[in-house]
């Protein structure tokens, strides 16, 4: 079995919903979790992770951590020896995602309430970068905060993209279209 569906068949979505929504966590679709957000459909969230190749020992960036559901997957998939930086804007979702990670025992999660730029300059350079919020264009920033080699997925407008860099201001992009997310702010 591989690392993310390990990390799915571990880490159930139904601990980072709202208790209104726990009958429909095995629903196959996006969840409201407040302030506007939402828990992303687990079919797209298994596709980024895949395409976002995480291993073992990563030091990996979040953005749009939420419930704090995809930080609980990457932190399973990164092992102890990896780290996962969870960054989220609004407080209220920043307290909701630690809180549900605290009380699953998660201990290489670590959440900051996001600032005007993207990313947390302050732990880069990350091995993977994961977007989970609709960007209109694709962030300068946060191809900043990437290790050489890394990689970045990100939903662009209707597209996720997947984004590696292979050295200094050199990168390899595949696009994969089709998608909607919630915008990223």
């Amino acid at each position: 079995m591989d690392r993310v569906q390990e990390a799915f068949r571990t880490v159930l979505r139904a601990d980072f919903v709202a208790p209104e929504f726990r009958e429909q966590a095995d629903v196959d679709s996006p969840l409201p979790i407040g302030f506007g957000q939402t828990i992303s459909q687990p079919t797209t969230v298994k596709l980024m992770l895949s395409w976002l190749d995480a291993m073992p020992g990563d030091e990996v960036l979040d953005v749009g951590s939420g419930s704090g559901w995809t930080t609980t997957l990457l932190a399973h998939i990164v092992g102890p020896q990896g780290t996962v930086y969870a960054v989220e804007r609004i407080p209220e979702l920043v307290k909701f995602g630690r809180d549900n990670c605290r009380r699953l025992g998660i201990e290489n999660a670590f959440f900051f309430q996001a600032r005007r730029e993207y990313g947390l300059r302050e732990h880069a350079p990350y091995a993977r970068i994961l977007v989970s919020a609709s960007a209109l264009e694709l962030p300068v920033e946060l191809l900043e905060q990437l290790a050489i080699p890394a990689k970045l997925v990100i939903p662009v407008q209707y597209d996720v993209l997947e984004v590696t860099k292979t050295a200094e201001d050199e990168y390899r992009t595949r696009t994969h279209p089709g998608f909607a997310f919630v915008p990223l702010v």
